[in-house]
């Protein structure tokens, strides 16, 4: 690891002031981080604990939505009671990353900001990464790529000098992306507020950036609409092991239900994409549907339209559809109509 200066913020402002030295990064719980540091992946010059903000609440807003604290802790927040009977779907989600041990350190912030899992990425040993060395090439497009994207890919047109096929490893972003949620930032100019949608990127010609956050900027909060999917929904994660493994492929579904009909809904796919999948096309396709095999089919082949494969992953394509069908069928019971 290499050496670093170490600043310790008390108010926002001081941390934004802080963070304008060159390569220094914000330090919440770190459990990302650390790791990248300890790889020589990240060199930041300064850290700057934002660790005594008080940025720890969770919240109802004027409209019925929830404001969560940017350091709220992963374990707090997919317990919170609000949360729990409001947004189940984020608070089975955030459950299903990591291990407790992680959950009890990580924040919103710095799950918002969780870097890619992607092997070449990780391993410095790798010196193919656009990711890591922009105008390198990437490593995975001819090597072991099992657990990389299909959709949303700079493979295509883009040279190899710009090409990625890394995936968005969190949980908790996928269950954002469903229920359109937004992300409130500061900086040296203001606030500012930012939808879910347009702040994770593809990765394009600029593989290195993968959030439209400014480099001087703190998140703060993410703001939820008022709930919708609290009595249908489901979040589902297919991985190698049931703990400590990050998604080959998740799915966040929400139903807006009127009987058996579906008034509204929200799709988002993890493990597929440079950021989390929201499908608007699948979703549409949802709108005034009664709810079944039919129509969670259709939104399933809008959801995965496009998708590229690649040598080791094809069967992503496959399971994503399954998943997907899964998910909303167990989001249309309800908690109740599912059986343990």
């Amino acid at each position: 690891m290499n050496p670093f200066q170490y600043q310790r913020a008390s108010a926002p402002e001081e941390a934004i002031h802080a963070i304008s030295a060159r390569d220094a990064k914000f330090l919440g719980g770190g459990t990302n981080l650390i790791d990248l540091m300890k790889y020589n992946v990240e060199h930041p010059s300064t850290l700057v604990d934002i660790n005594h903000l008080d940025l720890i609440q969770v919240t109802t807003t004027p409209g019925g939505g929830a404001m969560i604290g940017a350091l709220v802790r992963n374990s707090d927040l997919a317990n919170h009671e609000m949360i729990r009977h409001n947004y189940p779907l984020l608070s089975q989600g955030l459950l299903s990353g990591a291990s407790p041990q992680l959950r009890n350190m990580a924040t919103t912030g710095g799950n918002l900001l969780q870097r890619t899992r992607c092997y070449y990425f990780m391993d410095t040993a790798f010196p193919a990464c656009n990711k890591r060395n922009p105008g390198s090439g990437c490593a995975a497009l001819q090597g072991f790529n099992r657990i990389h994207a299909i959709l949303g890919t700079s493979s295509g047109d883009n040279s190899e000098e710009t090409a990625c096929i890394a995936t968005n490893p969190s949980d908790m972003n996928v269950a954002m992306a469903a229920l359109d949620a937004t992300v409130h930032v500061q900086g040296p100019k203001g606030k500012r507020s930012i939808r879910f949608a347009d702040f994770h990127r593809l990765p394009g010609k600029t593989p290195q950036i993968d959030t439209n956050l400014k480099p001087d900027e703190l998140i703060t909060a993410v703001e939820l609409p008022a709930p919708k999917f609290a009595k249908n929904s489901w979040y589902l994660k297919v991985r190698d092991r049931r703990s400590y493994a990050f998604a080959l492929v998740s799915v966040a579904a929400g139903l807006e239900m009127n009987g058996n009909t579906i008034k509204s809904a929200g799709l988002a796919l993890g493990g597929v994409a440079h950021k989390p999948w929201r499908s608007l096309e699948a979703e549409k396709s949802l709108s005034g549907a009664t709810a079944g095999p039919e129509a969670f089919r259709k939104a399933a082949d809008l959801a995965v339209a496009g998708a590229k494969p690649y040598e080791h992953n094809a069967f992503k394509i496959e399971l994503a559809k399954q998943s997907i069908v899964r998910a909303l069928t167990l989001a249309a019971h309800g908690p109740e109509g599912v059986q343990a």
